[in-house]
C-alpha cells in the first residue's frame, strides 16, 4: 500500500463533524428519552403515594376516635370496641385491603382483615408515623389470602402508615393497605405512552438538528480559513480582547433594548500592579495577569464573558437583571484575589478595584455603559472601596451631583432631615439583643428616602463627611442619654477613613459623652478593614486613644482587606465584623463550603485574640443556625430586625434553629458587654424580622 493510499484510508476512517454529531446526539437523545421516562414514572409514583397518604389520613381520622386512648397505652382492645371497629370497617370498599391500628410500641390493636392481633409492623414506617409524626407510604407486593392460608393471586399494594394523635400527643399509627394493582397497570401504560411520544418527538428533533448541523458544518468549513482566531483573543492570557468584548457587548445591549435580559459590565483594575512590575519585573507581572485571568474564568458563569482590555485592566460582561446582582458578582470576583499569587516563589497579595454599571439603570448604550463603569472603578480605587456601583453622585460630569451636594449641605443644618435608625445585634447563643448599630437615613423633602450608598460617598468626596459624622454622633449620644441608664445598650457608629484618621474625633466623642453623661462603654466605633489598612499609621493612634477612654472599636467588612495576623494581634480593636459577602455565600450551593471554611477560620483566629465576631446580613434562620454552629458570637440582619427608628427599638428575640456547635468551648473574650434578657413574655419577631414596636427601649 502506498503512502498516499494510507493517508486516504485514514481520512476515510476519521469521523466528520456531522457524523460525530449524529453519533453523540443519538446517544444524548436516548439518554434524554430515558430520563424523561424515569422522571415521569417517578412523578406518577410520588403522586400515587401522595393520594394514598391523603386517603389514609382520612380513614385514620374516621377510625381513630373509635379506639379509646387507654387501648393505645395497654396494647389491648376490648371486645365492645373491637366489634364497633369491625362493623365500621366492614363498609370499606374493595380498594382497601386491610386497616390496622398499632400503638407506638408496635403492638397490633386491630386488623380489619383478621381477628388475630399477632402481627409485626414495618419498623421504619411505624417509627416515622408513630414516633416522628410523619406519614410513610410504600408500594410493595401483596399476596391475597395469605392470612387465611390460601394461595391467592399476586397483587400490588400501597401500604400507608399515618400518625394517630390524642390531645396533641402521638399515641399510635393507622396502617391502611390499598389495592394498587390497577393503579400500577395504569401507570405502566401511561409511562409507555409517554415514552413513545417522547421518543418520536426527540427523534424528529434530532432529524431537524442533524440537518441544521450538517448545513452549518459545511458553512463553517468554507469560512474557517477566513477567520483570524487570534484577532479576537488576548495573546498573553488567552481571554477575549477589547474587540471581542465590544462586539459581544453591542449584541447584548441590542438584545436588552428589544426586551431581552439586562446587561452589566464590571471593569477591574489590579491595584499596585505597577509596583509589582517595577519590583519583580515584567515577566512576573505577566505571570500575575495570567493567574488573575484563570481565577476570574473560574468565578463566572458560562454565559458571562471575561475579557482583558490591556495593561492590568479586565472586564466582565454579565447577563443580569439588577445592578445589585452585578454588584454581588463583583464582590465574588474580588474575593478570588484573597489568596496570594505566587510569583517566582514569592507570595504576593494584590486586590482589585472594581466598577459596576448596568443597562438600562445607568446607561442607554455601549459607550455610556463603559464610561459609567470606568467612573465607578476609579471611585472604588480612589476611596479604596474594593467594589463601587456607579453612582451619579460620583460622576463629576453630572449636574445632578452638584445639586445633590448642595442639598446635602443644607440638610446638615436642618433638624430632622437626617435621621438615625438602629439595627439590633443578636447574641446567637441566647437570642437576646446585646447591642445596636446606628445607620444614617436622609429623608429628603422632595426626593423621599435617599439611600446611604448615594449620599455618603458624596459627603466623602465633598468634604462633608465630618459634619455628617458629627450629626450621627450627636444623635446617638443624645438618644443614649434619653434612655434610662439601666436600659442602655452599646451602639456602634461607622467612621469613614478620613474621620478615623483625624485625632479631632477623639475630642468630639469624649466631649459628647461628658456633655450627656453617657458612659464610654455604651458607644462603639466601626471602621472598614480597607480603610484601616490604607492609612494604618494615622488610624491606629486614634483607635488607641478611643480605647484609652473606654470606647470600643470594631473592624467592619473583615475579610476584604489585607490585614495580617501580626497586625490583627496588635490592633486596638475588640470586634470583627465578617464581610457580608461570605454570609451571602452560605446560601449559595457552589460557594457554601468555602464560605463556611473562611468564616470558621476568621472566628477561630478572632477568638484566639480575645475578639468578638459579628456577622452581618443574616436574612434567614438557616444562615443564623449555620453561623451559630461556626461559633459566631453575634449577628444582625433582616431575619432579626431591619434598622428602625429609636422609638421602635425593642430587645428583639429570635430563636435560632438548633445546630450543634463544633470545635468545643469558645475562649473568653475581652470587653464583652453583659447581655440583658428581655422581660417575659418575649416580643415575637415577624417573618421579615421586624419586631412589634413598643415604646419601652428595653422591649
Amino acid at each position: 500500500m502506498t503512502r498516499s493510499s494510507r493517508r486516504a484510508g485514514a481520512t476515510g476512517q476519521r469521523l466528520t463533524l456531522p457524523r460525530r454529531f449524529a453519533l453523540i446526539s443519538l446517544l444524548g437523545i436516548a439518554a434524554v428519552a430515558a430520563g424523561v421516562v424515569v422522571a415521569t414514572a417517578e412523578v406518577m409514583r410520588e403522586r400515587s403515594l401522595d393520594e394514598g397518604t391523603r386517603s389514609a389520613e382520612t380513614l385514620a381520622g374516621w377510625v381513630a376516635p373509635l379506639v379509646p386512648v387507654e387501648a393505645f397505652r395497654t396494647g389491648a382492645l376490648d371486645e365492645e370496641h373491637l366489634a364497633v371497629l369491625e362493623e365500621s370497617t366492614a363498609r370499606l370498599d374493595g380498594a382497601v385491603l386491610a386497616l390496622r391500628i398499632w400503638n407506638v410500641d408496635g403492638i397490633l390493636l386491630f386488623d380489619s382483615a383478621s381477628r388475630s392481633t399477632a402481627g409485626f409492623p414495618h419498623p421504619a414506617q411505624l417509627e416515622s408515623a408513630a414516633r416522628m409524626g410523619e406519614p410513610s407510604a410504600v408500594i410493595r407486593p401483596y399476596l391475597a389470602g395469605a392470612a387465611e392460608g390460601e394461595v391467592g393471586g399476586a397483587r400490588t399494594a400501597l401500604d400507608v402508615y399515618v400518625p394517630i394523635r390524642s390531645g396533641g400527643q402521638l399515641v399510635g399509627a393507622a396502617e391502611v393497605t390499598f389495592d394498587h394493582t390497577s393503579g400500577m397497570r395504569a401507570r405502566a401504560m401511561a409511562v409507555r405512552s409517554i415514552a413513545l411520544a417522547a421518543g418520536a418527538g426527540l427523534l424528529l428533533l434530532w432529524l431537524v438538528l442533524f440537518r441544521t448541523v450538517h448545513t452549518a458544518s459545511e458553512s463553517l468549513a468554507r469560512s474557517a480559513m477566513d477567520n483570524a482566531r487570534m484577532a479576537l483573543l488576548d495573546a498573553l492570557t488567552g481571554l477575549p480582547n477589547r474587540r471581542m468584548l465590544f462586539g459581544r457587548l453591542e449584541r447584548a445591549v441590542a438584545a436588552a433594548q428589544r426586551g431581552g435580559p439586562g446587561v452589566a459590565v464590571l471593569l477591574l483594575d489590579v491595584d499596585r500592579f505597577k509596583e509589582i512590575n517595577d519590583t519583580l519585573g515584567h515577566d512576573r507581572g505577566d505571570d500575575l495577569l495570567r493567574q488573575a485571568a484563570d481565577r476570574l474564568l473560574g468565578t463566572f458563569r458560562g454565559r458571562d464573558l471575561v475579557a482583558r482590555l490591556g495593561g492590568d485592566e479586565f472586564a466582565v460582561l454579565l447577563a443580569v437583571d439588577t445592578p445589585e446582582e452585578a454588584e454581588r458578582l463583583a464582590h465574588r470576583a474580588r474575593a478570588v484575589f484573597t489568596e496570594p499569587f505566587v510569583l517566582g516563589g514569592i507570595p504576593v497579595h494584590v486586590a482589585p478595584s472594581i466598577g459596576v454599571a448596568a443597562l438600562p439603570h445607568h446607561a442607554d448604550d455601549v459607550r455610556d455603559l463603559m464610561r459609567k463603569a470606568d467612573i465607578a472603578m476609579y471611585t472604588a480605587k480612589q476611596h479604596r472601596l474594593g467594589v463601587a456601583l456607579y453612582d451619579v453622585a460620583a460622576d463629576g460630569s453630572s449636574p445632578s451631583r452638584l445639586v445633590l451636594q448642595g442639598e446635602l449641605h443644607e440638610a446638615l443644618s436642618r433638624p430632622g432631615e437626617l435621621g438615625v435608625h438602629y439595627q439590633p445585634k443578636i447574641d446567637l447563643a441566647s437570642g437576646v439583643t446585646v447591642g445596636l448599630e446606628a445607620l444614617v437615613r436622609w429623608h429628603h423633602p422632595t426626593r423621599g428616602l435617599i439611600g446611604p450608598t448615594v449620599f455618603i460617598p458624596l459627603a466623602e468626596q465633598s468634604g462633608l463627611i465630618d459634619d455628617l459624622t458629627d450629626v450621627v454622633l450627636r444623635t446617638v449620644v443624645g438618644q443614649l442619654a434619653a434612655w434610662p441608664a439601666d436600659e442602655r445598650l452599646p451602639i456602634a457608629v461607622n467612621l469613614s477613613a478620613h474621620t478615623a484618621a483625624s485625632p479631632a474625633i477623639v475630642e468630639t466623642i469624649t466631649g459628647l459623652l461628658a456633655e450627656h453623661g453617657v458612659r464610654p462603654e455604651h458607644l462603639q466605633v466601626e471602621i472598614t478593614e480597607t480603610a484601616l489598612v490604607a492609612d494604618r499609621t494615622r488610624v491606629v493612634p486614634v483607635l488607641e486613644a478611643l480605647a484609652a477612654v473606654g470606647v470600643r472599636a470594631a473592624i467592619d467588612d473583615f475579610g476584604t482587606g489585607q490585614t495580617s495576623i501580626a497586625q490583627l494581634r496588635d490592633l486596638p480593636v475588640d470586634v470583627l465584623k465578617i464581610d457580608q459577602l461570605f454570609v451571602d455565600d452560605l446560601t449559595d450551593a457552589a460557594n457554601a463550603a468555602r464560605a463556611r471554611s473562611v468564616i470558621k477560620a476568621v472566628v477561630d483566629l478572632a477568638h484566639s485574640f480575645g475578639l468578638q465576631v459579628v456577622a452581618e446580613g443574616v436574612e434567614d434562620g438557616a444562615t443564623a443556625a449555620t453561623l451559630r454552629s461556626l461559633d459566631v458570637d453575634l449577628a444582625q440582619g433582616f431575619w432579626f430586625s431591619p434598622a428602625v427608628p429609636a422609638d421602635d427599638v425593642v430587645l428583639v428575640r429570635r430563636d435560632v434553629p438548633p445546630t450543634p456547635r463544633r470545635g468545643g468551648t469558645v475562649p473568653r473574650r475581652r470587653h464583652v458587654p453583659r447581655a440583658r434578657k428581655a422581660p417575659a413574655p418575649t416580643v415575637p419577631a415577624s417573618p421579615t424580622g421586624s419586631p412589634t414596636p413598643r415604646r419601652s427601649h428595653d422591649g
